[in-house]
């Protein structure tokens, strides 16, 4: 293979090779490029949803998939140009509205990247009443040579060998694991070595991780006093100017991360959800594929329905920390409904019933039947999970699928002649 100036395969080179053709590929404008290149090749796999039959996105669903790009362009500048410095690790939370891969909207994620693992950092702060939270870190593969050559030409096979969205998790940290003092204050050592005073509070960091993520679990934004996290590197560098390397780096990382969540989305789709509608299987593989952490169980499955059809939707949750129902998008984003408090439900906010069970109604207007109505936002299909944090199990789910003039009519007698669709536990 050879690069953009026509030399030997960058697989070959040295560091110092590989140092120079990235700090060129920048200065003379081919990292950039690649980069708008490459977002044109994600553009495009929105046409490997249309199945020939008008089984393809609608109007409604190709706009959001262009809005969606445009979250990724947005969340992979945010990630990796603006919070990959190595002498200078933050905290970020993620982008505003963003919704990667089913994102709990009761859950806020605060990520720092890292070129590697080779350092030692120290997380402190305090946990205000924040009720949970879970700390990660992960790698992803990428190739040492990765600002050094262009990617865009690969397209969705280069993602083999360069995607930062395969993230897999290395090792975790609950609140539960953490001590604390009087106030809820903390401190956490990431490294490599296992601290003198034994594992607690401390997270395991591989060589090859390039990011910790802590997930920020909510019961009621509302009465809850805000917690507080930092990060600071162990050996306190001195701020230094960025490295034009550092940019092609970030540039190809930005925009291997559009393609990557684009092929995510769609493979998803094809190739597992969209083969079961209106089930919900709870697969620790499936969660896993992406950064997940075995504190919780996740169920994942497709949503089909009419404009005039409604489904119904009943499931006893067991005991855990927190659970939460939500339907998202053909793209796995939350519906826009979900900032006015509709589109998914949690342990906090539904109504159980008499049984203890819960009764969702997903329909584009609420039928007026009791339970718990989930607006549909005029999708017909989408994605939806059921997301259950230190649980034992998994529930067993029923839906019914059935006109909403008959929900409306009839009530619930209604699911009577309706054949039952049946899926969840583990």
């Amino acid at each position: 293979m050879e690069d953009s100036d026509g030399g030997e395969a960058s697989g070959a080179m040295g560091e110092a090779e590989t140092s120079r053709r990235a700090r060129e590929r920048l200065l003379r404008g081919l990292a950039w490029d690649d980069f708008c290149d490459t977002l044109k090749q994600a553009g495009r796999l929105v046409e490997a949803f249309d199945d020939g039959q008008g089984g393809g996105p609608s109007d409604l669903e190709r706009a959001e998939w262009y809005r969606f790009l445009s979250r990724m362009v947005r969340n992979g500048f945010e990630r990796m140009i603006e919070n990959c410095e190595p002498e200078r690790p933050r905290l970020r939370d993620a982008p505003w509205r963003q919704s990667i891969n089913v994102q709990n909207p009761d859950q806020d994620h605060l990520m720092c990247e890292f070129e590697d693992g080779r350092h030692a950092y120290r997380i402190t702060g305090d946990r205000g009443t924040l009720p949970y939270f879970v700390m990660a870190t992960w790698t992803a593969p990428q190739p040492a040579d990765l600002a050094a050559r262009d990617w865009a030409a690969s397209g969705v096979a280069g993602l083999a060998e360069f995607d930062p969205t395969n993230l897999e998790t290395r090792s975790f940290l609950t609140s539960r694991d953490i001590d604390f003092d009087a106030e809820g204050r903390f401190s956490v050592l990431l490294s490599a070595d296992e601290p003198t005073a034994g594992p607690r509070n401390w997270l395991r960091l591989d060589p090859d991780a390039t990011g910790v993520l802590i997930r920020l679990v909510y019961d009621d934004r509302r009465r809850v006093v805000p917690p507080h996290f930092e990060i600071e590197r162990v050996d306190h560098p001195r701020p230094r100017p960025i490295e034009p390397e550092e940019v092609a780096a970030g540039l190809a990382k930005s925009g291997q991360i559009v393609l990557g969540y684009a092929e995510l989305v769609r493979r998803w789709w094809q190739e597992n959800l969209d083969q079961r509608p209106n089930t919900i299987v709870f697969s620790e593989s499936t969660y896993l594929s992406n950064g997940g952490v075995l504190d919780r169980l996740h169920g994942f499955g497709s949503w089909r329905k009419g404009r005039d059809e409604a489904l119904v939707i009943r499931f006893r949750p067991p005991e855990c920390e927190h659970w939460i129902l939500q339907l998202c998008n053909r793209w796995q984003e939350n519906l826009d409904v979900y900032e006015d408090g509709q589109g998914y439900l949690t342990k906090f906010t539904a109504k159980p019933e008499p049984d203890g069970s819960i009764l969702a109604i997903v329909a584009d207007r609420d039928p007026g039947i009791g339970g718990s109505w989930i607006d549909s936002f005029s999708h017909e299909t989408g994605v939806f999970s059921l997301r259950l944090i230190q649980t034992e199990g998994g529930p067993a789910v029923t839906i019914h699928r059935l006109p909403l003039a008959r929900l409306e009519r009839e009530g619930l007698a209604a699911l009577d002649t309706v054949t039952p669709i049946l899926s969840g536990q583990v």
